[in-house]
């Protein structure tokens, strides 16, 4: 199997140690409009050569696209203009607007939308390790209109992961994303920027920051060139879930004015009630 992936960064440079390491693929090309992450590639023997989008895909027998959303939408449909009966697939945050601009190619049955939620704080070509996406659920959308071989076979890359799977469509798709990655992410933005706010009066403030703290903006190190375009392609579901985050955050602070910290407590157990779907 000769897979080539597009964007070799942290998604797509960890799927390509995967694949290779566990003799999936027996060859893996790069193809990335910079050329210094297919140079550290090749020094890393993630890949085993970096060519051209042309000559990549006319070499693969599965695409992987593994680039921001923004140029996934561009580059998807000239890609299946490209191929003759070779296999697309994405690992995209957000699915339904990509799903769209494709649903009319005659390719369409050759693409199989995929998620695999799994991921770092960290990006590019340097951040890329083996076992990223060992036991974690990846996400098909709308698989009814891929072919039966097209599917078969990206079940099979995912299973020899392994990884688990699950079926949506790309509309349920996006509005679960924003609830459980999109806003995280929002949040820990907004609360680096407001503790580096204080910073500013407080320089010594960050001697005192533990591990529940680094955990709790470590999405916001996250690279705005990936998340940028997934907020702007999934916004509405994002300011759904952002306006009841704000409302939530309203009532703890109207509890905090009015002394109510029986409520309080009531709502700290509510929200302890999250062990039981978190088993982790």
């Amino acid at each position: 199997m000769t897979i080539t992936i597009i964007g070799i960064g942290l998604m797509g440079g960890s799927l390509a140690i995967t694949l290779k390491e566990n003799g999936f693929a027996k060859h893996i090309i790069g193809v990335d409009a910079n050329n210094e992450s297919i140079d550290k590639a090749l020094r890393r023997r993630i890949i085993d050569e970096g060519v051209g989008l042309e000559e990549g895909v006319n070499k693969a027998d599965i695409i992987i696209l593994s680039t921001p959303m923004d140029v996934m939408l561009e580059l998807l449909p000239n890609i299946l203009s490209l191929i003759e009966d070779q296999i697309v697939m994405d690992v995209g945050s957000t699915k339904e607007g990509l799903l769209e601009i494709v649903k009319n190619h005659p390719k369409r049955q050759n693409f199989v939308a995929t998620h695999p939620m799994a991921g770092t704080e960290f990006s590019g070509i340097e951040a890329a390790v083996p076992n990223l996406f060992d036991n974690k659920y990846t996400v098909i959308c709308d698989e009814m209109d891929s072919s039966e071989e097209a599917l078969y076979k990206v079940k099979c890359l995912y299973e020899s992961i392994p990884m688990n799977i699950a079926f949506l469509n790309g509309k349920e798709h996006d509005v679960h994303a924003a609830y459980v990655s999109h806003i995280s992410h929002i949040s820990s933005f907004a609360l680096a920027l407001t503790v580096l706010e204080k910073e500013r009066d407080e320089e010594r403030i960050f001697e005192l920051a533990s591990s529940g703290f680094g955990s709790t903006v470590r999405l916001a190190k996250s690279s705005p060139d990936m998340w940028t375009p997934i907020f702007r392609q999934n916004r509405d579901n994002i300011l759904d879930v952002l306006d009841e985050h704000i409302n939530t955050l309203a009532r703890f602070r109207s509890l905090l004015i009015k002394n109510d910290f029986e409520t309080f407590y009531k709502l700290i157990e509510e929200a302890n009630s999250i062990k039981k779907i978190l088993k982790k």
